[in-house]
């Protein structure tokens, strides 16, 4: 990977709500280190970071905007002149302006992160990749949930993470692991 200079790390929906134990059984304990790692790397190299917030349109939600959820973790709380995009939708560009920043930034390269990786991180790289950005996601800095199919059968958040990388290898984006970024 050639990491172009003005390379935009985009964070999604790393709030407090998403670490609430009623969304069940997760994968990658290790992915907000991750995160830290490649957000370390930006902010040393003067790239830019965009901070993704979801703001529920649902009150049973845990990023419903009435309670403590839809904060960031503090760890990810966005420094003066990181861009914040805050969106209602999984896909992070959906009514959000965050392709026309992008565009009038000219920036063409995403490395995207967060969670959840077969929701709000896999429509957002879809989008981004059918508008032409050369779109990475980094494997290890996203994580979801034990999910069950439309037919009801059980997957395991491992299953559920491997399959959303599938379906945007290739197609959408290239995954990647940090380490392969870092380096």
């Amino acid at each position: 990977m050639e990491l172009k200079t003005n390379a935009a790390l985009i964070i999604i929906d790393q709030q407090k709500g998403i670490l609430e134990p009623r969304l069940g059984r997760r994968n990658n304990p290790q992915a907000e280190a991750r995160i830290l790692d490649l957000l370390g790397l930006w902010r040393r190299t003067g790239r830019p970071v965009i901070h993704v917030q979801h703001l529920s349109r649902s009150p049973d939600s845990v990023f419903w905007p009435q309670q403590s959820g839809v904060e960031f973790q503090e760890r990810f709380l966005p420094l003066a002149g990181e861009q914040l995009i805050q969106k209602q939708v999984p896909d992070a560009f959906c009514a959000t302006g965050l392709e026309a920043n992008l565009r009038e930034a000219g920036i063409g390269q995403l490395l995207i992160v967060g969670v959840a990786t077969n929701n709000s991180v896999e429509s957002t790289v879809r989008t981004a990749g059918n508008l032409g950005f050369d779109v990475w996601v980094a494997e290890d800095a996203c994580f979801t949930f034990d999910k069950a199919d439309y037919f009801g059968h059980a997957h395991s958040a491992e299953e559920v993470h491997a399959m959303s990388l599938g379906n945007l290898q290739g197609e959408y984006a290239t995954v990647v692991s940090t380490a392969h970024i870092l380096n």
